[in-house]
């Protein structure tokens, strides 16, 4: 299963119909975790169950297609079914008790509820929320796959604009030349990586480098009206700089991951924090 994303692009009043579409699945996800809450012995089915029947209740759940709500309801699931794993494996700490969502920010469609144009630059809603069509731009070719293989469509929500990606479902093979090597990395705070060959991989620190900006747009955000317009704007541009700096971590470690996979035929790693608990022990 890979994932391709894409910049997308609408008027204003689509843009109102996308958040219109993730606070119905903010609804749907909570509701269904009060009625878990509420009634002993629910499972997946009950919830999947429960979403046509906040559908026939409210006129505003009924306008999201019904695979986008029976996504929503298994986002409810998944919560629960992670506390319960946690329990049964005695995860130490806090356990992750599902709460109820304040922020949402995507909506999952299946395989009905979209479709592709002919030449596969552009994506039509067709549930009642007036989604309509979006372009899309991005590096990606969507017509190698079929659309069969394209198991979900999720529309996202981010500071600098919304996304619409595509899971589709399909085997990557790379086949690589043989590099008769093997290493082992120690993966740590200090430096990013150490090599069993002694090679140190520094870490960039992101996060260090970028926080001087930071809290520069966290002071405009605390200095703002709580509830105005220019109080959001200030809460964008934070959005945007934390945005950046994760988009940069991302980036910087599958480089370096694809370096290491493909200048080696065996890779062995140990992380800090395993380090710590054999010590422990």
């Amino acid at each position: 299963m890979i994932v391709l994303e894409f910049k997308t692009y609408g008027k204003k009043k689509q843009y109102q119909s996308i958040d219109e579409a993730i606070r119905t699945v903010k609804f749907i996800r909570n509701s269904c975790i009060r009625l878990w809450i509420d009634n002993k012995g629910i499972g997946k089915y009950d919830l999947s169950k429960y979403s046509k029947t906040l559908a026939k209740n409210f006129p505003f759940a009924n306008e999201l297609n019904s695979t986008a709500r029976q996504a929503a309801a298994e986002r409810a699931w998944s919560s629960i079914a992670r506390f319960f794993d946690n329990c049964k494996n005695k995860v130490p700490g806090k356990k992750g008790f599902p709460k109820f969502q304040k922020h949402c920010r995507s909506v999952e469609y299946k395989q009905s509820g979209w479709k592709l144009s002919p030449d596969k630059k552009s994506i039509i809603f067709t549930d009642k929320k007036g989604i309509g069509k979006l372009k899309l731009k991005g590096t990606w070719d969507l017509w190698r796959f079929d659309k069969k293989q394209i198991k979900r469509v999720r529309i996202v929500k981010t500071a600098d604009g919304y996304y619409v990606q595509f899971c589709v479902s399909v085997d990557v093979n790379e086949q690589l030349k043989a590099a008769d090597a093997t290493v082992g990395l120690d993966v740590g705070l200090k430096d990013f990586y150490t090599d069993s060959r002694g090679k140190t991989e520094p870490n960039p620190r992101f996060y260090r480098t970028g926080e001087k900006r930071l809290k520069f747009y966290q002071r405009r955000v605390s200095r703002k009206k709580k509830g105005s317009a220019n109080r959001k704007k200030a809460i964008n541009k934070l959005g945007r700089q934390h945005l950046k700096i994760s988009r940069q971590r991302e980036e910087h470690a599958k480089r370096l991951a694809r370096c290491v996979i493909r200048s080696n035929d065996l890779v062995a790693y140990v992380r800090a924090a395993c380090r710590k608990a054999r010590f422990e022990s």
